[in-house]
């Protein structure tokens, strides 16, 4: 999966977790918890979402690094 493929699930996601969020305009430096307002359920929502439409399954010794929305796309290209 190259980066755009990975940027349209990241945002297909955000968007299935957080329908308030307006991805069309969303900054790739937007933190996931602070900016977004993800909740560590959200969080664990938009992962399940991503495991189900990428085949990536993220173990939790990653999440710490996984802060934006950037740093999330990229571990979804570099991982599937």
């Amino acid at each position: 999966m190259n980066e755009h493929e990975a940027r349209a699930a990241v945002l297909a996601a955000i968007h299935e977790v957080a329908p308030d969020v307006n991805t069309e305009r969303l900054d790739a430096n937007s933190r996931l918890r602070q900016d977004l307002e993800l909740d560590s359920l959200d969080f664990l929502r938009l992962l399940e979402n991503l495991a189900q439409s990428t085949g990536v399954s993220t173990p939790e010794e990653d999440y710490a690094d996984l802060t934006s929305v950037q740093r999330l796309i990229h571990y979804i290209a570099a991982h599937s």
